[in-house]
C-alpha cells in the first residue's frame, strides 16, 4: 500500500473509529439516564404504594422495559471501555502478532453471534409492530416499544466490534490483550 493510500486509509479509519466511539458514547449516557429514571420511578413507586396507599400501573413494568432497555443500549459503551468480562491469562502468555491474531478470531466469533441476536431481535421487533403485541397487563404498552431495544442495542454494538476489528486488523491498536507486551 502506497504512503498516501496508507495516510488515507489512516485518516478515514481515524474518522471511523471517532465516530462510532462518539455514538458508544451516547449509548452509555442514555443508558445511565434510564438506570437513574428507573431508579426515580422505583422510589416514586414506593411513595405510592406504601405512603399514599395508592396502586400503581404502570411503574414496575416500565422499570423492567427502562432496565432491559439500558442493558441492550449500554452494549457499544462497555465494549468501547473493554468492560465485558474477557480473561487475560492465554493473551498474556502469547507474543504480540499472536495476541493480534487472537483479538481477531474472538472479535470475527463475537461479530457473528451478535449479528445472529441482533438480526433475531429485529424480527421479534417487527413481528411485535406488525402485530400491534401489548404487554398483558393493566398499562397495556405496546410491545414494539421495549423490543426495539434489543436489534438496536446489539446492533450498535456489532457496530461497536466490527470497528474494534478494524482496529485490529489494521494494527492501530484495538482489543489486542493485556496492555503490557509479555517480557520474556
Amino acid at each position: 500500500m502506497s504512503d498516501r493510500a496508507h495516510s488515507r486509509f489512516a485518516w478515514a479509519d481515524s474518522r471511523l473509529v471517532k465516530a462510532v466511539a462518539f455514538i458508544s458514547t451516547v449509548c452509555g449516557v442514555a443508558a445511565a439516564l434510564m438506570i437513574f429514571a428507573s431508579v426515580l420511578i422505583t422510589c416514586q413507586m414506593i411513595w405510592m404504594r406504601f405512603v399514599m396507599n395508592a396502586s400503581t400501573i404502570w411503574q414496575t413494568e416500565m422499570v423492567v422495559y427502562l432496565m432491559i432497555a439500558a442493558t441492550m443500549i449500554g452494549l457499544p459503551y462497555v465494549q468501547r471501555l473493554r468492560g465485558h468480562v474477557n480473561v487475560d491469562l492465554v493473551p498474556m502468555l502469547l507474543p504480540a502478532p499472536a495476541r493480534r491474531v487472537l483479538a481477531a478470531v474472538t472479535l470475527l466469533l463475537t461479530i457473528a453471534v451478535v449479528a445472529v441476536i441482533a438480526f433475531y431481535g429485529f424480527e421479534l421487533f417487527h413481528l411485535a409492530f406488525q402485530r400491534n403485541w401489548k404487554s398483558d397487563t393493566v398499562w397495556g404498552i405496546s410491545l414494539w416499544i421495549p423490543y426495539l431495544a434489543i436489534p438496536l442495542g446489539f446492533g450498535l454494538f456489532l457496530v461497536q466490534l466490527t470497528v474494534d476489528l478494524i482496529a485490529v486488523i489494521g494494527e492501530s491498536g484495538g482489543p489486542v490483550g493485556p496492555a503490557q507486551p509479555r517480557e520474556d
